[in-house]
């Protein structure tokens, strides 16, 4: 049984101590269970180790040793026992507590009141700790109805929003959609003028065509048949 634990020391996690000790947890395991090997007493919580602190000093040991690891162990095991045999020779046994307890009367009463006193203001001090509670379960009610309320507001608003965005967004559409239609409205119009145009223009082509034609046909005509040279400007 372990006795050179301080009362009220530290307890490491091994999770903590691998971050103390600068190694990884699974190092924490490997080196605990060969320190343990070699008869090293760790606190325990069922298969748990509990670490303090001059279990992490050994640990450091095993991480910075340049022997074998189970030698650094043994020597370690060895400083852990010493430690325990000063431990038990300076344990202070109970009956000499006993032995200095004022036998006055008086005394023990002036030591019951202090301790009534000191109960009294640890009870004051839990009343106090109670309301503050109370008024921190308070504020966190208010918070988290603030937080609701907010919240709501914050919903409300961007649903809002939202549905400006979408009406706008359908004008728009719909004011886009009516100017296409009015564009294509327009290109039928000129596509249809246009097409007037080509045939007018095809029309005088076939006119001039036709024209050219019998202005020929006469030119190659007898000279005294020329008066048909000027009859092709009477039709």
């Amino acid at each position: 049984m372990r006795r050179d634990i301080q009362q009220n020391e530290r307890a490491f996690s091994s999770k903590e101590v691998a971050e103390e000790v600068g190694i990884a947890t699974p190092t924490v395991r490997k080196y605990g269970q060969i320190l343990e090997r070699n008869g090293y007493e760790f606190l325990k919580d069922g298969d748990r180790r509990i670490f303090v602190q001059s279990d992490i000093e050994s640990l450091i040991a095993l991480r910075d040793t340049a022997k074998p690891l189970d030698d650094t162990a043994k020597d370690l095991v060895e400083q852990q026992k010493e430690r325990l045999k000063e431990s038990n020779e300076t344990d202070v046994a109970i009956p000499d507590i006993y032995e200095n307890l004022p036998q006055d009367p008086n005394q023990i009463k002036e030591v019951l009141l202090m301790l009534a006193n000191e109960l009294a203001a640890a009870r004051e001090m839990n009343v106090q700790l109670t309301n503050d509670m109370s008024q921190l379960k308070i504020s966190v009610s208010r918070l988290q109805q603030d937080h609701h309320v907010i919240g709501s507001a914050v919903g409300n608003a961007a649903q809002k929003t939202n549905a400006k965005i979408e009406k706008l967004t359908e004008q728009q559409k719909n004011h886009y959609e009516a100017l296409l239609e009015q564009e294509k409205e327009k290109s039928e119009l000129l596509q249809q003028e246009l097409q007037k145009i080509r045939e007018e223009q095809t029309r005088e082509w076939r006119l001039q065509n036709d024209f050219n034609k019998r202005l020929e046909d006469a030119i190659q005509k007898p000279k005294n048949k020329s008066g048909g040279f000027f009859s092709l400007f009477r039709k």
